[in-house]
């Protein structure tokens, strides 16, 4: 038998042990350490990534769907912290419907999933760093890179072991999930009126609050529009106590920046104005672009940029 061949059974019988043979001249019990150790793998990792989805399934129904996802998905990448994604994709794309799951399953798996994201997320708030101390109307509202505005048919954040709907509730719910500053993964339920304005801030273009609020207000057609920016100020408040929005300008003046160190570029991004006066800006092959984006305003007054291949790249 070749190698090639001996590897495509002893695989098949891994994934379906009780569809395929044994590899021929394989003792079962050497078969059943290696059985046991990737299903147990698999299994434990998304019992910790869905806790949730794993306390409301008996031990049998749970493994079952372990083991259905492990015999017939095909992931897409062969890291372990993409495992809980590619589990998402089979409930989402493999799965449908099945007598004994509930209504609610790919709803509450994406919830979850999303806290995780969050938590594996690398990127840091500080990557994000105008004045905190910004005035929220007059001011340029900026959404934390660390935020996922969310809209379910069921209330996922409440299921659990003692609640299970069986149908979803006339009203949609929306919620904020967010990490802030000390990396804990939260969640802030919305109604429809906050749910527009955290889609208005995400499509912001450089607006400043008050333009948003003014715009909330046009969309639910509310006959006081300053009464819609009094609630609203306060939400902005909350949001930036909360490290969902930062807020101001970013400055940056006398300072040098080697573009070797900045992988994922030097960006203004809806931020109002980034002001890089009199600084060094040294780049080298490959090493990325200074970036204005989307509304920003990128001031480079008595600014040196040096370098073969970096560039300077205004959108």
């Amino acid at each position: 038998m070749s190698l090639q061949r001996l590897q495509r059974e002893f695989t098949a019988h891994i994934r379906e042990p009780d569809k395929q043979p044994v590899p021929a001249g394989v003792e079962d019990r050497r078969m059943k350490i290696y059985r046991d150790l990737f299903f147990n793998n698999i299994e434990s990792l998304l019992a910790a990534n869905f806790p949730v989805l794993r306390k409301l399934h008996e031990e049998d129904s749970w493994r079952a769907m372990v083991r259905d996802f492990y015999a017939t998905h095909r992931c897409h990448t062969p890291l372990f912290p993409e495992i809980a994604r590619e589990f998402l994709r089979y409930l989402q794309d493999e799965r449908g419907e099945r007598k004994g799951d509930p209504p609610f399953l790919l709803e509450l798996a994406h919830y979850e999933w999303i806290e995780l994201s969050l938590e594996l997320d690398e990127r840091t708030i500080e990557c994000e760093d105008p004045d905190r101390d910004g005035d929220p109307l007059d001011d340029i509202p900026v959404l934390s890179p660390l935020v996922h505005v969310l809209s379910y048919r069921f209330p996922v954040h409440r299921i659990g072991p003692d609640y299970r709907p069986e149908s979803p509730p006339e009203e949609v719910t929306h919620l904020l999930v967010y990490r802030n500053r000390d990396d804990d993964v939260r969640f802030m339920k919305l109604n429809a009126v906050s749910r527009l304005l955290l889609t208005y801030l995400q499509e912001s273009g450089g607006a400043t609050g008050r333009m948003i609020l003014e715009r909330v207000a046009e969309a639910i057609g509310h006959p006081e529009p300053a009464v819609v920016v009094a609630a609203g100020t306060s939400l902005l408040n909350d949001l930036q106590s909360r490290d969902i929005v930062v807020l101001g300008t970013l400055s940056a003046t006398g300072a040098t920046f080697d573009l070797t160190d900045y992988p994922a570029e030097i960006v203004a991004w809806n931020l109002g104005t980034v002001d890089l006066t009199s600084c060094q800006i040294l780049g080298d092959t490959d090493s990325g672009t200074l970036v204005a984006i989307s509304g920003g305003t990128l001031n480079l007054d008595g600014c040196t940029f040096t370098g073969s291949d970096g560039s300077i790249f205004l959108e």
